[in-house]
């Protein structure tokens, strides 16, 4: 799916758990491409929110509620997410399948995807493929989030559902832990 002249809605929750200059959520406020919001009661009623904890995968299918009610990234320290993933509400929370992290603190790791890669992840599925990539250019090692996750990102947004998603990242789980 091509990108659209219309940009969607980016919101960032930003929990303050981190350092700030170190933070790629406040960044991406800073260089305009997201705006903060920082209390949990103020997320959009009908926002996809990424949540990890989500049992409902990200997929293609989520890009009409995302582009008209936002996206919404929770911004907070890997070690205390659970208790903020469980404060949000919301109908449309999803998590994002399987991707390497390329940032400085997760590099390679599964999952631990910082919240500027987990937009863009989110973007790219959608068919965004061009915002993702203007959103990861604003750091250093972003470009290489969308190298090193490439395939898996084409693939992901090849699918149409929820379901689809998770079998393809089975798929993609299993041969990458052969490799």
């Amino acid at each position: 799916m091509a990108s659209s002249n219309i940009s969607p809605r980016i919101l960032v929750f930003h929990s303050a758990q981190c350092d700030p200059k170190k933070c790629t959520g406040l960044r991406l406020v800073r260089m305009k491409r997201a705006s903060i919001i920082r209390n949990v009661h103020r997320i959009p009623e009908n926002a996809v929110i990424l949540n990890p904890a989500s049992e409902t995968a990200f997929s293609p299918s989520d890009r009409e509620t995302l582009f008209q009610s936002g996206l919404v990234a929770l911004d907070c320290s890997w070690k205390q997410a659970e208790a903020v993933f469980r404060q949000t509400k919301g109908a449309f929370q999803r998590s994002l399948p399987y991707l390497l992290a390329a940032n400085p603190t997760n590099t390679y790791r599964p999952i631990k995807l910082s919240t500027a890669e987990a937009v863009a992840a989110a973007l790219y599925i959608v068919g965004e493929s061009e915002v993702a990539n203007d959103l990861m250019s604003v750091f250093k090692w972003g470009p290489s989030f969308i190298t090193l996750n490439r395939e898996w990102l084409d693939s992901y947004a090849s699918c149409e559902s929820s379901a689809e998603v998770v079998r393809v990242q089975k798929e993609i789980m299993t041969s990458h832990s052969r490799g």
